[in-house]
């Protein structure tokens, strides 16, 4: 575990690993979804521009997300929540970054939904690289277990307690994502929608993936982040649905 990669001399500032993480993310992004763009007719310079929107719009929504979230739980102050450089919630910044996205695009003039689709292994690839940087910060792990592959966080947030070893969710996350990605990218010309199908693997996944985890149930046995993949699951299908619907019908 590396929770600090170095810090910069003279004003002893420390970059994170998550931080640099998050840096090769939105650029592999980038990368990514430049490629889509211009596979899909449109100007691949745009996908810089646009990637702008979706890193103010993420990082926007994902301390939004945790300041209200947690402040709600805990009692705990939303300025000194909002302003940790802690507190990096996923769904927060995706419901962030796309909200950001729409607005680009109709700065821009492109079509919301084909960007939507050219962002979605953008996506999958993207969590991937952030989930890598919270095991090496030790941030979002699981519950304590004796399985050969546990490991322990002392440094983590919050460290492990001594001499417990915890399940490392956030490789298993890993471990569905990467797949899940070269798996959008091979369906990318030929699924009705693309990004619904991200939708409904990310919600799948996370389901699975927080029996493993430690988070509070809310309703029916469940935590928040299953709830919240129920409703991902079932926008990703209504969408998938609707276009395939709309594919297959008959010309009037």
């Amino acid at each position: 575990m590396y929770p600090t990669l170095f810090t910069i001399p003279g004003i002893d500032y420390p970059i994170s690993t998550f931080g640099v993480m998050m840096a090769i993310a939105f650029l592999t992004g980038f990368w990514i979804t430049a490629k889509r763009m211009q596979e899909e007719g449109l100007d691949p310079e745009l996908a810089s521009t646009l990637l702008i929107y979706a890193m103010f719009g993420g990082l926007l929504g994902s301390k939004l997300y945790f300041a209200i979230d947690v402040g709600i739980r805990t009692g705990a102050p939303f300025s000194e929540l909002f302003f940790n450089r802690a507190g990096i919630t996923w769904y927060g910044g995706l419901i962030g970054g796309t909200v950001a996205c729409w607005i680009g695009a109709k700065i821009h003039k492109v079509n919301f939904l084909t960007l939507a689709n050219c962002s979605a292994t953008t996506l999958a690839v993207g969590q991937s690289l952030g989930r890598v940087g919270c095991f090496l910060v030790g941030d979002d792990y699981g519950k304590a277990t004796n399985v050969a592959w546990a490991v322990a966080f002392p440094e983590g947030a919050p460290p492990t307690k001594p001499g417990e070893r915890v399940h490392p969710t956030q490789l298993y996350e890993v471990m569905w994502l990467m797949p899940v990605a070269a798996v959008l990218w091979w369906r990318r010309k030929s699924s009705p929608f693309i990004f619904g199908e991200y939708l409904m693997a990310n919600g799948a996944g996370r389901i699975v993936i927080e029996h493993w985890r430690v988070n509070p149930e809310v309703a029916l046995g469940m935590t928040e982040p299953q709830w919240i993949g129920v409703a991902l699951v079932i926008a990703g299908l209504s969408g998938w649905l609707f276009f395939r619907l709309r594919q297959t019908a008959p010309a009037s």
